[in-house]
């Protein structure tokens, strides 16, 4: 009886023994996990993008001649072109997440892609929630109408109007401006086709794209620039706040694209002018 006793002690004090060490090492696995994940969040966005050699680009893929698709079914365009060349001086391979425009700023909120690369224009109310690179284009809003619309001939005429924009773009704020009412459309080719079709009266919009529209419509276009604005708006790439080694990566990209030349050989390509410089 005394040695079936002692066996159930050592069987029981065996077990005890084995449960210590079970635990120590999932505590020790465990601070492993807790070290490696520190480590990682120590990190900069910048330095984790530089790991894993992908820097993701928020654009919408329909807003020619900056982002679209070719005939062929490619992402191309003056900002894509933009983009690559800023992802081979650095090293890295751009992955493009198309977004529609009023989803974009949310889709970088949400990590979604680590800039933006779609004409966005540098905004007071935008930087004091975003961070920006240094200027890669110069262009200016247009005010768009039909040829059959008498009534709309200048930027004034927008008082009482229909104004086809994107809720979030600078042209929806230069149209409200004036005293339109707008109609919210998701992007540039919505807001021609509305006008095209007589839907709405106006939109105020980017010149460079409005005059590639007219190019490609031809006579089959039933609008017309009718004003522009003289002040030139500065439009660049986009970041979340706080990831100061991305943006000066990028500014340093687009300081040696500046300097080369690169910049505006890209820019002649798509606009036979140069838009990289006011």
């Amino acid at each position: 009886m005394k040695k079936i006793t002692w066996l159930t002690i050592t069987a029981l004090f065996i077990i005890i023994l084995s449960a210590c060490g079970s635990s120590g090492d999932e505590q020790e696995s465990s601070s492993g996990s807790d070290q490696s994940s520190d480590q990682n969040s120590e990190k900069s966005l910048y330095e984790q993008i530089q790991e894993e050699g992908v820097l993701t680009v928020g654009t919408e893929g329909t807003y020619a001649p900056y982002t679209f698709h070719n005939e062929n079914d490619e992402l191309t365009g003056y900002d894509v072109e933009v983009a690559k060349e800023i992802g081979k001086r650095l090293d890295l391979e751009i992955e493009f997440k198309e977004t529609k425009w009023d989803s974009m700023f949310a889709g970088l909120n949400s990590n979604r892609f680590d800039m933006i690369a779609n004409q966005v224009g540098i905004k007071p109310d935008r930087e004091k929630k975003y961070s920006f690179s240094v200027p890669y284009t110069y262009t200016s809003a247009v005010l768009v109408a039909r040829k059959d619309n008498n009534d709309i001939q200048s930027f004034e005429d927008l008082e009482g109007a229909v104004s086809a924009q994107s809720l979030t773009s600078n042209y929806a704020d230069i149209a409200k401006e004036y005293g339109a009412e707008i109609q919210s459309v998701e992007g540039f080719n919505p807001a021609m086709e509305l006008l095209n079709n007589g839907r709405v009266d106006a939109t105020v919009n980017d010149r460079l794209s409005v005059l590639d529209y007219l190019k490609e419509k031809g006579d089959q276009s039933k609008v017309e620039i009718v004003a522009k604005e003289d002040n030139a708006s500065e439009t660049a790439m986009m970041f979340r706040q706080d990831n100061p080694e991305l943006v000066e990566a990028v500014n340093g990209a687009l300081k040696e694209m500046k300097e080369d030349g690169t910049l505006e050989e890209i820019s002649n390509e798509w606009f036979n002018e140069d838009v990289s410089t006011q």
